[in-house]
C-alpha cells in the first residue's frame, strides 16, 4: 500500500511538472485573451482537420466573438489562411 502511494505521488509530480513546463512554453488556443493581432501562432485548417497538420503563421485579426471555444479560437493570419489556433508560439 505504501509503495502504492509513492507512486502515485510521483506520477502526480511528474504530470504537474509537465503542466507547469507548458504553460512557459506555449500558451493555450482555446482561450482568446491569450491571443492578440502580431502572435506567431499555430493553426489547423478546416480542410486539414482529419489529420490534424498545423499551419504557422503571424495573427492578422480574431474572428471568434466568444472569450473561447474548445477546438481552439478562429483567426485569419497575415497569409490569408484561415483556422483554429492550436499553439501560442512563444516570442
Amino acid at each position: 500500500m505504501v509503495k502504492l502511494l509513492k507512486s502515485i505521488s510521483v506520477i502526480l509530480i511528474i504530470a504537474k511538472l509537465n503542466l507547469l513546463n507548458m504553460s512557459h512554453n506555449q500558451e493555450d488556443g482555446r482561450v482568446r485573451r491569450n491571443i492578440q493581432p502580431g502572435y506567431t501562432v499555430e493553426i489547423v485548417q478546416k480542410h486539414h482537420q482529419r489529420t490534424g497538420e498545423l499551419t504557422e503563421g503571424v495573427v492578422k485579426r480574431i474572428l471568434s466573438q466568444s472569450p473561447n471555444h474548445p477546438h481552439g479560437i478562429k483567426v485569419l493570419l497575415d497569409t490569408g489562411e484561415v483556422g483554429r489556433v492550436k499553439t501560442v508560439l512563444p516570442e
